[in-house]
């Protein structure tokens, strides 16, 4: 599974494919080889392992995961998959798939203390600093040599390396790695910098090696030994692309909460689009974390032509820090390759470059070469991104709207002696566009379940401090969080900690003034020092009424939220629709309901719709729980239609045997058709397909095939998958040949 950065490699434009003929593909079903997989059980995981290896030619068990997953791992033939799916006991069957991380001020801007004395007690008196809380940090080990980790260390395992050393891969090892310490370090460093829990018992579970990189299996054995070894709170600051829910990661984190382990997870990093949430953020229990912005300083572009028109502007990661202090003349550059640079003196300049054909990383490079004093990069579809450098390049680079960038080209059209300066404004509180979006699909979840600083967030790293951007910098706010909670309230469940935080959360607004969605915020930016002292739970924090058709009759569909007063006072509470409500909907909510301190109870909502009456699409609102001043809102969200998600995500191809390669690609809803499409990667033009298959079931679907006929190279792959009246594509650079 990938990290989910904005990628680097940008999109291109193809040509039409020819009609599918199925005597002209040049491969065939191969079941040669041996992958691993996932296997859920419904019985006692120890005992049908044995019986697979006995029953099942070629089959060898790897891993038995007997204590939250309720399986075991295995390598086998993939024509031996059937075979093994008819077998007594078997729940299902899942090929591994690949996980990467998502990668002190922000501190005591959610609320918390940075370690200094502050008014946040636990019911004894005592300091709330996570004392005697046990946190699992499963990520690429943590460094606990570090000073400012190393006196809240306490054990863990290297799952990578089988051992019971947890350490971040060194140089001599391979790649060096440093993200499970600065994930660590915002939890609960205690030395030069503070983190949000400082005194809470770390544990480290190193599941992703050299690279960053684990397996399924990996995270699932890392999941398991934390919950054996009691563990309060794991944090998952990692992910992959598939939007879920039954992902094998994200069934072992529901496993872990019903088990009462509270689960903070990132949400992604493949924003802004909606359904770019990615297991295990697609876990029901889990709190899945989205990314938001600590205050900071925000470039903007004026140009001198037009100084009321601001362009805001998104800093590439891995490129030079956008710095630029004064005026300078801005040129275009077209597509920012070699050749667009002929008639075009950059020296000293601004460079306007459109996204698209060569990488940023290439574009970067280029204008670097040129003498450029900075790169910006715009849109080659409407709205903005959030990019990523493959290496650092000593530029400053940003990318901007396609919208923004196609106003600037104009510009210069009409006046070749424009110029660019940039202004900055402190802001706050906004949804970082990297963030990855939901809802999750199939069970129309609403993920995130709320956001954290993700932003320039500084932390421990090897040797050193570093700042770093992603949801992976905003989950372990919240795991932090979590374990204050804890100490205070050492009964709580996961729900019970969970609704306090969401139930507190801040409400963001984009720049326009208007809430950001539900599907986008979650429940809002976290107030640590709200939850610490909420009065009253409201859970589940955030509703899906799931999906109607337009063909549907008038239909009914019911939730039942639990309303907790945890105060000293007999309390009265009201359950408060949207006061605007559009055509075709009606809602039930109960009277007035009285609660003694310390009790719950269960309130039932219901909402009739007439879908007929509504167009296609999400709609999405808020529910008011209301005792006094006391205001707890309940985020909602309902489709009509088939919701417009991505009907093909997370693509994996490689080589198992000579000419014989594996795919793999998951199905959110299945496929009408998909298949594999070979471009020149030059050119652009169509080369053959590679495969295609009709009737695809819904989720992970893999295959063996063999390539005859295709010189050995590097081409373009277009993955596309159809259903209904909608395709989508993937591409993907694919090496074939020995």
């Amino acid at each position: 599974m990938g990290v989910a950065q904005g990628k680097d490699m940008d999109s291109v434009f193809f040509p039409d494919r020819p009609e599918v003929f199925q005597e002209a593909l040049p491969s065939s079903a191969s079941e040669e080889g041996a992958s691993i997989y996932i296997i859920e059980t419904e019985s006692d995981p120890e005992a049908l392992a044995v019986s697979v290896e006995e029953r099942v030619d070629g089959a060898r068990v790897r891993k038995v995961f007997p204590h939250i997953y309720n399986g075991f791992s295995v390598q086998l033939p993939p024509d031996k998959v059937s075979e093994l799916s008819q077998l007594e006991g078997i729940e299902r069957i899942d090929e591994i798939a690949y996980y990467e991380p998502y990668v002190d001020e922000s501190v005591p801007f959610i609320g918390g203390t940075s370690g200094e004395i502050s008014s946040l007690f636990t019911r004894e008196d005592d300091q709330l600093t996570g004392k005697g809380v046990k946190v699992a940090v499963i990520d690429t080990g943590v460094d606990y040599e570090h000073p400012d980790l190393k006196g809240n260390y306490r054990g863990g395992f290297d799952v990578i390396d089988q051992d019971d050393d947890p350490m971040e891969t060194r140089k001599e090892q391979g790649l060096p790695t440093l993200h499970g310490t600065h994930v660590a370090g915002i939890i609960s460093a205690n030395g030069k910098l503070k983190g949000v829990a400082p005194e809470a018992d770390i544990y480290a579970y190193r599941a992703l090696g050299p690279t960053g990189m684990g397996t399924t299996e990996q995270v699932i054995e890392a999941i398991e030994k934390a919950v054996e070894e009691k563990v309060d709170v794991i944090n998952l600051s990692l992910g992959n692309t598939v939007n879920g829910p039954d992902w094998p990661t994200s069934i072992a984190l529901d496993k872990a909460v019903k088990k009462g382990v509270v689960a903070v997870t990132s949400n992604g990093n493949s924003g802004p689009n909606l359904w770019t949430v990615g297991s295990p953020g697609t876990s029901a229990g889990a709190i899945s974390v989205g990314a938001s912005t600590p205050p900071m300083m925000i470039p903007y572009l004026i140009t001198d032509s037009d100084r009321d028109e601001e362009i805001p502007v998104q800093p590439m990661q891995k490129a030079k820090k956008w710095d630029v202090k004064r005026s300078y003349p801005i040129v275009d550059v077209g597509l920012g390759r070699e050749e667009d640079y002929e008639d075009v003196d950059p020296r000293g300049k601004i460079v306007l470059a459109k996204r698209g054909i060569i990488s940023f990383t290439m574009k970067a490079k280029i204008a670097k070469a040129k003498g450029a004093k900075a790169l910006i990069v715009y849109n080659h579809q409407p709205g903005e991104f959030a990019g990523m450098l493959e290496e650092p390049v000593d530029l400053p680079v940003v990318s901007v709207t396609k919208e923004d960038g196609e106003r600037l080209t104009e510009k210069l059209s009409d006046n070749n002696q424009e110029h660019v300066r940039t202004i900055y404004r402190q802001e706050e509180d906004q949804i970082a566009p990297f963030s990855s979006r939901g809802p999750v699909t199939h069970t129309w979840e609403v993920k995130p379940d709320l956001v954290a600083p993700g932003v320039q967030i500084d932390s421990t790293v090897p040797s050193g401090y570093l700042d770093l951007n992603g949801t992976s910098m905003a989950a372990p706010h919240v795991t932090g969080a979590v374990a204050l909670l804890k100490q205070k309230y050492p009964d709580w469940t996961p729900e019970q900690i969970k609704a306090a935080l969401m139930n507190t959360a801040k409400t963001l607004e984009d720049s326009d003034g208007n809430p950001y969605p539900p599907h986008v915020q979650g429940t809002g930016r976290i107030q640590l020092d709200e939850a610490l002292s909420v009065e009253t739970l409201v859970y589940p924090g955030q509703i899906s009424f799931g999906q109607w058709l337009k063909t549907d009759s008038r239909l009914e569909k019911e939730v039942r939220l639990t309303i907790e007063n945890l105060s000293d006072k007999r309390k009265k509470y009201t359950v408060e629709p949207p006061f605007e409500v559009p055509d075709g909907i009606q809602w039930k909510v109960p009277f007035s309901t009285y609660i003694d301190p310390g009790d719950k109870q269960e309130v039932s909502i219901s909402v009739d719709v007439f879908p007929s009456v509504f167009e296609e699409g999400i709609y999405h609102d808020r529910i008011k729980v209301v005792s006094g001043d006391e205001v707890t809102y309940v985020p909602y969200l309902f489709f009509v239609e088939e919701p417009d998600y991505p009907r093909l995500m997370s693509f994996m191809f490689e080589m198992a045997d000579p000419n014989t390669y594996h795919y793999e690609v998951y199905l959110p809803g299945g496929a009408e058709e998909l298949g594999i499409a070979l471009y020149d990667p030059d050119t652009f033009r169509f080369i053959t397909y590679l495969d295609v298959e009709e009737d695809v079931h819904r989720g992970m679907f893999e295959k063996n095939i063999e390539v005859k006929g295709v010189p050995t190279g590097i081409y373009k792959a277009l993955v596309y998958a159809k259903k209904g009246e909608k395709e989508d594509t993937l591409e993907q650079m694919l090496y074939i040949g020995e």
